[in-house]
């Protein structure tokens, strides 16, 4: 039993389970045929809202950020490997006092699951289209229009060259230098990023798939991977090399590149991606590296 549980009431003038708030796992996989499947836990007849379905989850420990809580939930009630799932992101519904965090993210495959304790009576993979067809838990049911529309992650694309030269830390003396300490610097991204532009995608909290693309002297930069992003290394044009990469199959992906070219800024958008400019990222940068964590 952890110190997290008991109740709690919020300055609506209810009553939740959770002394330190509550959080839970939204789980799906999308098939290559665009089938997108989500994990659904049956409450035990015993609980709150007994017979239901919703998502795994529960009361957080007061040491605990939501994603940590969420995993551990789901991992305590069901026989699911939580480090299969990649979370995209978080949802916090507020009631003042007290709040509920739905952490959303993806497997690979649809995984066998089965209960794991005496909480859950069932869990099963449902299609997507089919959830609402079931009795579901009030709370997961109100939240469900908002979690249908949050089965997605994004893709942040980073033009290094532009980024790079909207920094004065002296690119113009070592660009392959410049290039390798934006490529270390994104990796505080992976605490989470807030303000995703244009509505993009509806976390609260964002942890985007970071993909770093570099050109010319600073090719070699791909070389010397760091862990939570990708760096990609263009063999002629890094603008051609991004617009390629927007045209990748991926139905998962909401694509969000980061540069202050005009003609790339038109090409992508012409591609269905969103585009911002390199102040977003930079400030992002800045306020990360004091505070945030990711699992």
């Amino acid at each position: 039993m952890g110190d997290g549980d008991g109740w709690a009431a919020c300055d609506q003038g209810h009553t939740h389970w959770g002394r330190f708030g509550a959080a839970g796992l939204l789980a799906y996989c999308r098939e290559p045929d665009g089938q997108v499947w989500v994990l659904l836990q049956q409450r035990a007849w015993w609980g709150l809202g007994g017979g239901t379905w919703g998502m795994f989850g529960g009361a957080m420990h007061s040491h605990e950020d939501p994603v940590a809580g969420a995993l551990r939930e789901t991992s305590e009630e069901s026989t699911l490997d939580t480090n299969l799932v990649d979370v995209h992101g978080t949802l916090v519904e507020d009631h003042g006092g007290w709040s509920f965090t739905s952490v959303v993210g993806a497997l690979a495959e649809r995984v066998d699951v089965r209960p794991a304790s005496r909480e859950t009576r069932r869990a099963r993979w449902v299609r997507a289209e089919e959830v609402e067809e079931r009795k579901l838990f009030a709370p997961f049911e109100q939240s469900w229009p908002r979690l249908r529309d949050a089965m997605k992650r994004l893709v942040l694309v980073v033009d290094a060259a532009n980024v790079v030269g909207a920094r004065a830390d002296g690119w113009w003396k070592d660009r392959a230098g410049a290039n390798a300490r934006l490529r270390d610097d994104l990796a505080v991204l992976n605490k989470g990023v807030t303000g995703v532009p244009d509505g993009l995608v509806p976390f609260d909290l964002c942890f985007p798939e970071i993909v770093l693309v570099v050109e010319g002297a600073a090719r070699k930069v791909a070389d010397e991977p760091v862990s939570g992003l990708r760096v990609e290394a263009a063999s002629g044009s890094g603008d051609d090399h991004i617009v390629d990469l927007l045209g990748r199959p991926d139905p998962d992906a909401v694509h969000l590149v980061v540069t202050a070219d005009r003609e790339l800024r038109s090409r992508c958008a012409a591609a269905g991606a969103a585009v911002t400019g390199p102040r977003w990222l930079l400030d992002r940068l800045a306020d990360r590296r004091s505070g945030g964590r990711r699992r």
